[in-house]
């Protein structure tokens, strides 16, 4: 039987909005929006001298409401009989009434918002006599409920002062309308089994991914909410940045059914994963994402429904697979019933996390279920090199790219870090500057890890923080392993002491056991054999249990994902201390002959950080020796991490690199840039002698630098004749520092390549030279701004995320030169007349049901 619950949600706006107005008096022809305080009981059509309906109006109104709900449910699944509805009517139309009576202003009603206010009219009426059936009352309350939306929704469109008083209550009134037509449509019928389920489901993902591990937090880890914690970052088309189509991150799956998303360790893809599921699972709908109302999440980390020997599941065991703690009462068939319905999320973690042979079979079943249950939304994520270009292409997968931090993006990271830890806003401001002015930190601070591990040994070393990255590792392991309990007076934690080297030692033993066979976790079983091989060698006298416990409870390290199962709290720190075990067992054989794969690079290139100068200069030697693009690269790349390198070795890896400049492509560009990094820009050649998709090329490489050298040597690209050069100047912006960028490139640029500004400061630096013709605004707005600090006469096309929830789009004409504008969510049909005539207004099509 269909839950009342859910009727009153599934009555259609287009039905109640006629309905709702036959309770309040009509405007007089010609009246203006108003624009003061109004009380409510004035407002209503069945009060006061002149009534333009009666009290049985009201119950007609009321009857209509509950005959439309009682439809939606079918014949077949009636929640309540004929006698109940009736008692249902007469309760509702009394509550309905109640609105003659009440004293309070519409903005002040709109303040409170539709369940607060729908109390108000509740406690006017005495529920209990009305004999009402615990499904009746619910039916009651959701339609009251539904009634209120509509009627302060009314408030809000009728009233220019409610909407200026009560901005954020008007902006989320118009989201739950919208959400109400969408749900409608959306979310079929349910047993009351399947949506109580669902319920309980969708508390567990909110509880089990509702949090970050941020570094540094109480000086070692701690827990970030992740509402909080989640900075939205872009995803682009193509694989380089610069030039790319780009797009908020969380908006792919508004854009397509079907992504997947390459990223480097460390770069948000699991947060965005877990973002996603914790928002369709919210059932708030405050987001703005239409797409993933009345979805399903499921979050399907690959290393862990792939485990050996096993076949990946099939939907009705996803719970099952990951453990999840209410797999045990969910209703047969319920996740096959969910993607029939094209309502479900699939989050598919990590494929580059399970090895390389078994990455075909996991393709098959990506392809085979898609195939099975279209119209549902997928997530693949994968490091970058772990699957070749154009993956899931066949499977009708679109391939985005999870571009590195802005300049903006780490400002922000650094702010909420700071302030989440309680520390100085002046501690922060200070590790920004040192960033943007120490190029070795530059490159450092282009991940959410890096991020915070780079903010916890600032604060935790008073500002003094390490200059690469293996010294940042050897820091942040201190921190974790020794410190954090000495400084909080845990001198014996779990009855078990054990000393940092020891602990390093232990650790490296089980991080280089799961990179030598190609996992990224072990059987817990596994791992205490690991430590009962170890003890001997040690001066410890405890046993392998304790020496377990110890490590999982106090190192910040290691987790148990699963019963019975443990892993690394985060990859780089298993590669870190892996390669560091492969170095002193002089495992470099192993190392090389593994170093064409992806999963092995940053052991490789930390391996050459741990080396002894010879150790390291060897392994160059030979990188560049196996005569493949990759492995000229990875010496490359691993010659900033040597100690030392003699000038010979140095010019046969530069020897080698140079026969990969100019790169072929964006994705080469990228590979260059982050293997060669500096060195690079000495490499390139110059602007005069490229025809002009080299010349772009070449403009990316530099592009994904971010430096202040890449800007000076950017400079030469800026009279370049071709327009796709300007456009990817143009837009490798925000990988820059802002002002420098902005004076030093985009004043020289044609003004018709577009640029994206996030915040008021990028529109004084394009106001402050001159101005700019296509501005691209992300995220939220204030029309005072825009008007204000952009250059009027100079816009010609603007783009938008949305239109703004109060003005509208009719500020627009206050540019007068302006076009075209392109707004990338829905726009209604009242405020798309807003726009002035001469302007081309672009919008999306309505969103998928």
């Amino acid at each position: 039987m269909v839950e009342a619950t859910a009727l009153g949600a599934r009555i259609a706006s287009g039905v109640v909005v006629p309905l709702i107005k036959k309770l309040f008096v009509a405007d007089q022809p010609g009246a203006a929006l108003v624009d003061k305080p109004v009380r409510i009981a004035s407002l209503v059509s069945f009060s006061g001298e002149k009534r333009g309906v009666t009290a049985k109006d009201v119950e007609k109104v009321a009857a209509e409401l509950v005959r439309r709900a009682l439809k939606a449910a079918g014949p077949i699944e009636q929640p309540i009989d004929a006698d109940e509805a009736l008692a249902v009517r007469n309760a509702l139309a009394h509550s309905l009434g109640a609105l003659g009576t009440l004293t309070i202003a519409d903005y002040e009603a709109v303040a409170l918002g539709p369940g607060a206010f729908a109390d108000r009219l509740r406690t006017a009426t005495d529920i209990s006599t009305y004999g009402l059936s615990a499904d009746a009352e619910l039916l009651y309350d959701q339609l009251l409920h539904t009634a209120s939306l509509h009627i302060l929704n009314f408030f809000s469109q009728r009233s220019t002062f409610v909407a200026r008083q009560q901005l954020a209550q008007t902006q989320q009134l118009a989201r739950l309308v919208q959400t109400a037509d969408i749900l409608l449509q959306r979310l079929p019928s349910q047993s009351s089994e399947d949506a109580a389920f669902e319920s309980r489901y969708a508390t567990h993902i909110a509880e089990r991914h509702g949090t970050l591990t941020i570094y540094g937090l109480d000086a070692g880890t701690g827990e970030w909410p992740l509402d909080t914690a989640y900075l939205s970052l872009e995803a682009t088309r193509e694989r380089a940045g610069p030039g790319g189509s780009g797009l908020p991150a969380e908006q792919v799956l508004a854009q397509h059914d079907q992504v997947l998303l390459r990223g480097v360790a460390g770069s948000g893809k699991t947060t965005l994963v877990q973002w996603l599921a914790v928002t369709a699972a919210s059932r708030t709908y405050e987001h703005g994402l239409s797409h993933l109302i009345g979805r399903v999440p499921f979050v399907l980390p690959m290393r862990r429904i792939l485990r050996p020997g096993a076949d990946l599941p099939i939907p009705g065991n996803f719970l099952e697979a990951v453990a999840c703690p209410v797999a045990g009462e969910q209703p047969a068939g319920w996740v096959e019933r969910v993607l029939r319905a094209r309502r479900g999320v699939l989050l598919v973690d990590g494929i580059d996390e399970i090895a390389g042979d078994r990455r075909e079979s996991a393709r098959r079943w990506l392809r085979e279920l898609a195939r099975t249950f279209p119209g549902n939304l997928w997530l693949v994520t994968s490091r970058p090199s772990a699957v070749p270009e154009q993956w899931l292409t066949a499977a009708g997968f679109n391939e985005l790219t999870l571009s590195p931090m802005s300049r903006h993006d780490v400002a922000t990271f650094v702010r909420r870090w700071h302030h989440a830890a309680g520390a100085d806003e002046s501690t922060g401001a200070s590790l920004l500057q040192s960033v943007r002015t120490t190029p070795e930190l530059n490159r450092l601070a282009t991940n959410p890890l890096m991020c915070g591990m780079l903010c916890a040994l600032h604060r935790d070393r008073n500002g003094f923080l390490p200059q690469d990255r293996k010294s940042l590792y050897e820091a942040a392991l201190s921190m974790l392993l020794e410190r954090r309990d000495r400084e909080r007076g845990l001198e014996d934690p779990g009855g078990v002491r054990i000393p940092y080297a020891t602990q390093i030692q232990l650790l490296q033993r089980l991080a280089w056991w799961l990179i030598r066979n190609g996992r990224s976790e072990m059987y817990r079983t596994e791992a205490l054999h690991i430590i009962t091989q170890a003890l001997p060698s040690l001066n410890l006298e405890c046993s392998a249990e304790e020496v377990y416990t110890s490590l999982l409870l106090r190192s910040g390290l290691l987790r148990e994902p699963a019963d019975g199962h443990v892993d690394f709290l985060h990859r780089t720190f298993q590669d870190y201390l892996g390669s560091r075990l492969a170095v002193q067992e002089l495992d470099f054989d192993l190392l090389l002959s593994n170093a064409d794969k992806d999963q092995w690079e940053d052991v490789v290139l930390l391996a050459v950080a741990h080396a002894r100068p010879k150790e390291a200069e060897q392994m160059l030697r030979r990188l560049v020796e196996q005569g493949t693009p990759r492995g000229k690269l990875l010496a490359a790349a691993s010659m900033p991490y040597a100690a030392e390198v003699a000038p010979a070795v140095r010019s046969f890896v530069e020897v080698g690199v140079r026969l990969l400049v100019p790169p072929g492509s964006g994705a080469e560009a990228e590979e260059l840039a982050r293997a060669g990094g500096e060195l690079v820009l000495s490499l390139l050649p110059p602007a005069a002698d490229l025809d002009d998709l080299t010349a772009r090329i070449v403009v990316r490489t530099a592009a994904e630098l971010g430096s202040e050298t890449a800007v000076h040597f950017l400079t030469q690209f800026r009279e370049h004749p071709s327009m796709d050069v300007q456009r990817t100047l143009a837009a490798a912006w925000p990988r820059f520092e802002r002002e420098l960028y902005a004076r030093e490139i985009l004043a020289h640029l044609p003004r018709q390549a577009r640029v994206t500004v996030r915040d008021t400061d990028d529109l004084r630096a394009l106001r402050a030279i001159g101005g700019w013709a296509d501005i691209q605004v992300v995220g939220a707005y204030r029309v005072e701004d825009l008007t204000e600090l952009i250059v009027r006469d100079r816009l010609t096309r603007l783009g938008l995320d949305a239109s703004h929830p109060v003005e509208g789009l009719a500020w627009l004409s206050a540019f007068p030169n302006l076009k075209r504008v392109h707004v990338a969510s829905e726009v209604g049909e009242a405020v798309a007349q807003q726009a002035p005539d001469r302007i081309e207004l672009i919008t999306p099509p309505p969103w998928r049901s």
